[in-house]
């Protein structure tokens, strides 16, 4: 095998979709070296399991890694049990809230089972950064410490704005950065993968690669997927997010609410869809040839395929188009268990907190905006009225928005 012209192709591969790529030169190199020695390069991407939940904004990056192995390479998942203590300041306006080690410990235990979903097993090295962090020591993370000044942690976008406008910075988020780079030299990376939000901490690290006289890992960063609303990034926090874990017509029906402006570049982020089939549906699209509903339901299916099967897309898709053309309140809507405590005088509930309990909003103040701008329908009527109590003599349906249905009852 010719190495240089096969490291070329795996180049064009590797850095489409990629914002920034450091240093490109290097990362050609390592691709020659690879294929000449026929040793794998090591591909890195830490999570902090600071959530239950994957979505598909985290696999933007997970689609990345899959590409790295396909064209051969290993891929490092690090689950940062560690540094999840610290929480990633990364894009944040404030201190992260702490979770417990059984928290991390729960959360790492549903990345390691939905990451397969997209990673090949064979070609994925699952990694703890506690193994070498709590190792460490307080002597260890000093000596890290003195790696790097107050003045350079603050050029940090997050860090400097936050300094600017008076918000605390807790001094071990200083560590965050320090510690992630650590990973890197722990694992002798190759390559380490991230969203645009973490340029920095990329950089850390291939500057202690430097520093304790290793080759330094070549940083890639991948781009923030918008969430449904196509404003904000996606975020389980925000309610406007797609979780890899959803029922099929969860994700299907998600899929089908984003702004038209999105499809494309959620196919292209966040779906296995060929490259030649996306642009000719951005074609399509922009010469008025395919309608942009088609196109969201070639999205929808694609994503409900990746995560469950073809048949459960195929099915989403009819139950979606029965529910929405004939406007039918499905049969198989789940039932939300009522805990009795939320039950007031007269066998009622506050419509709110029941919206809120069954998971369709993620907070009061959002079931209430949703209930003002007439997006809560109670048995087919809709309700505007925040302090409406649903009498729960019967079973009820409920939906919320457009793609949210559920019934309730009282407590048995």
């Amino acid at each position: 095998m010719d190495a240089d012209r096969e490291a070329q192709r795996q180049l064009e591969i590797l850095r489409a979709r990629a914002v920034d790529l450091l240093v490109e030169d290097e990362l050609y190199e390592k691709l020659r070296r690879s294929i000449s020695t026929r040793t794998p390069l090591r591909i890195k991407l830490g999570l902090d399991p600071t959530a239950p939940d994957l979505h598909i904004g985290h696999t933007v990056v997970i689609h990345k890694l899959r590409e790295f192995q396909e064209l051969g390479h290993d891929v490092i998942f690090l689950i940062g049990d560690f540094t999840g203590m610290i929480g990633d300041p990364s894009g944040r306006s404030e201190t992260r809230k702490p979770l417990t080690a059984e928290q991390i410990q729960a959360n790492a235990e549903t990345y390691k089972r939905q990451i397969f979903k997209i990673l090949d097993p064979e070609r994925t090295i699952i990694e703890y950064n506690s193994r070498w962090g709590k190792a460490l020591g307080s002597e260890g993370i000093i000596k890290l410490a003195a790696r790097y000044t107050v003045a350079r942690m603050l050029e940090r976008d997050d860090f400097q704005k936050r300094f600017a406008e008076g918000r605390p910075i807790s001094l071990h988020e200083f560590l965050y950065p320090l510690l992630q780079g650590y990973d890197s030299v722990a694992l002798k990376a190759d390559v380490e993968l991230g969203g645009t939000d973490q340029k920095f901490n990329l950089l850390v690290g291939r500057e202690l690669m430097r520093e304790n006289r290793m080759e330094p890992q070549v940083i890639m960063t991948l781009p923030i997927l918008e969430g449904l609303d196509g404003v904000q990034k996606m975020s389980k926090s925000l309610g406007n997010y797609i979780g890899i874990d959803e029922p099929p017509d969860a994700i299907f029906g998600k899929a089908m609410s984003i702004p038209d402006s999105l499809i494309v570049r959620y196919m292209e982020l966040a779906t296995a869809i060929p490259r030649g089939e996306i642009t000719a549906i951005r074609t399509g699209m922009v010469e008025g040839s395919m309608h942009p509903r088609d196109a969201k339901v070639r999205l929808a299916k694609s994503l409900v395929a990746q995560y469950h099967s073809p048949a459960a897309a195929e099915a989403a898709a009819r139950r979606f188009d029965e529910t929405f053309s004939a406007r039918v309140f499905p049969a198989d809507a789940p039932e939300v268990k009522l805990p009795a405590e939320l039950v007031e005088a007269e066998g009622r509930v506050w419509l709110v907190r029941l919206i809120v309990v069954a998971g369709a909003a993620p907070s009061g103040s959002e079931a209430r905006r949703l209930i003002r701008q007439g997006g809560v329908e109670v048995d087919g009527e809709v309700v505007r009225d925040e302090n409406y109590r649903v009498s729960l003599d019967r079973e009820r349906m409920i939906q919320v928005g457009k793609r949210r249905f559920f019934k309730v009852s009282a407590p048995k």
